[in-house]
């Protein structure tokens, strides 16, 4: 759906996902918060951070560049190197039992770290680049399917909304033609904070029927690409929709009696 309504009141910055998934296997340590560096630079690749936890769930960080499964998009991957060269793995990035908490799930068999050691972080930016890319690639395609979304995944090589729509509806040539012709405008995009109020008097924002927007520390995080989209987001995108590049549609299918899926992938990426 394209933004019609005036420009909330807002504060902005680069990078920017949606829901998170929370692990509940077995009772957790004290609570942990931590500083979420890729809300405010999408970009970044490496940093510093210092060891707060570690524990069955995973290695917590007073700061993280690694980007936590949520709202279809999948946690980052990457290594976290000690002060004497070795370096571990992470294999999955997840989100804790507390808001703003990151779990950094390590392989296994690996040595992990100790508490208060300053460790060095690298996320696998190729990775997380064709997943900012695809992410962002999905958010224009959904002004161009205008209907309900019902689901949606975000993997590095494809992704996939799911529409509340009549199949007959769905033609992947005019998607396909459509969604590359908007990426072509070159639209520098936004992230816009607004209140739970805000939200609450514009309920045309949110396009997923499934799963709401994360509440609880009185604002929601927005995608803004202007003249295009708007709607809340919390994953990383792109800093303009030129670096999408060109999409593909993969295929379209039905996925039960409301579910229509619309796949996609990068042109510049092989097949999946």
């Amino acid at each position: 759906m394209r933004d019609g309504g005036p420009t909330p009141r807002i504060r902005r910055s680069n990078g920017g996902a949606c829901y998170h998934r929370i692990l509940r296997s077995s009772p957790w340590p004290r609570a942990v918060t931590t500083e979420l560096l890729f809300r405010a630079d999408a970009y970044l690749r490496t940093a510093s951070a210092r060891v707060v936890a570690v524990h069955e769930h995973g290695i917590e960080l007073d700061r993280t560049i690694f980007y936590p499964t949520g709202g279809g998009q999948q946690g980052d991957t990457g290594v976290l190197v000690r002060p004497n060269g070795e370096r571990i793995a992470i294999v999955d990035t997840r989100k804790g039992a507390t808001l703003d908490s990151v779990l950094h799930i390590a392989a296994p068999a690996t040595a992990q770290p100790a508490i208060g050691e300053t460790l060095t972080l690298e996320i696998d930016w190729p990775r997380r680049y064709a997943l900012m890319r695809l992410h962002t690639a999905l958010h224009v395609m959904s002004c161009v399917v205008v209907a309900p979304v019902t689901g949606g995944n975000i993997a590095p090589t494809k992704a996939r909304l799911d529409f509340d729509i009549d199949m007959s509806l769905l033609d992947a040539v005019k998607i396909e033609r459509e969604t590359n012709a908007l990426i072509a405008r070159g639209v520098e995009t936004e992230t816009v904070w607004i209140s739970d109020e805000e939200l609450d008097a514009r309920p045309e924002l949110v396009k997923t029927m499934s799963v709401q927007p994360p509440r609880g520390g009185g604002r929601v995080r927005l995608l803004s690409i202007p003249g295009i989209d708007l709607q809340p987001c919390g994953g990383t995108h792109v800093r303009n929709i030129a670096e999408i590049g060109t999409i593909r549609v993969l295929r379209i299918r039905s996925e039960g009696k409301r579910n229509r899926r619309v796949e996609i992938a990068l042109s510049d990426q092989p097949p999946p």
